[in-house]
């Protein structure tokens, strides 16, 4: 019996392009989803990968070596009591939130 690992990679849409070359250079299947979400409500990538327990690691290396965390001022959106803020904030993008999940059965057609 083969043990399974499920990979959810969550990663900003600026990332996704170099580590999807990354996983196909790598011979990693991946399912690649345009995904909406966190502080600034931009754009993700969430890659879905199933590989064996014993790859797990070097998968998770390729992410984080392709979705480095970087620091960019951005202009929020955001409205507070009826004021809206203007002024420019320090945030933290990119990098990947990742989750590894076993998986009880795995079937391909």
């Amino acid at each position: 019996m083969i043990l399974m690992k499920l990979i959810v990679a969550i990663v900003q849409k600026e990332d996704s392009n170099k580590l999807q070359r990354a996983f196909i250079k790598e011979n990693i299947r991946a399912t690649k989803l345009a995904t909406t979400g966190g502080f600034l409500s931009e754009g993700n990538t969430t890659f879905l990968i199933g590989t064996q327990d014993e790859q797990v690691d070097h998968v998770l290396s390729v992410i984080k070596e392709k979705s480095q965390a970087r620091e960019e001022y951005v202009q929020p959106n955001i409205i507070s009591s009826g004021l809206e803020m203007s002024q420019m904030v320090k945030v933290t993008v990119g990098g990947a939130t990742c989750f590894v999940v076993p998986v009880d059965e795995f079937k391909q057609f």
